[in-house]
């Protein structure tokens, strides 16, 4: 079993991080970077589960919820990486991502 425990700590503390924004801040430069976090978190579990069929694509449901759609997408990501230990680069270039997003979006 690979440990996913670091994937889904930067995640939740990402997450948190949005959703005690105020709209001012989530408007913009901020909102597009976590929809396209979660997005990317969400593709690379869709292709670990199910590999040959294009991923769906995580809406874009508004600014209140990118918080919720990057704690999800990434719970999702460490589900699907758990069995395959081989995969830990995949996990580390997830969290790197996330760390990455907070940091251009200076959260």
């Amino acid at each position: 079993m690979l440990d996913c425990t670091t994937l889904r700590e930067a995640a939740g503390i990402l997450a948190g991080r949005y959703r005690s924004l105020p709209q001012s801040r989530l408007r913009g430069e901020a909102a597009t970077a976590g929809l396209a976090l979660a997005r990317e978190l969400a593709a690379r579990a869709q292709q670990i589960e199910f590999p040959g069929r294009e991923p769906l694509l995580v809406p874009d449901d508004g600014i209140f919820v990118i918080g919720d759609q990057i704690a999800v997408a990434a719970h999702e990501l460490a589900a699907a990486l758990e069995p395959h230990p081989e995969l830990a680069h995949v996990r580390d270039e997830a969290v790197s991502r996330i760390r990455d997003t907070a940091s251009r979006s200076g959260l």
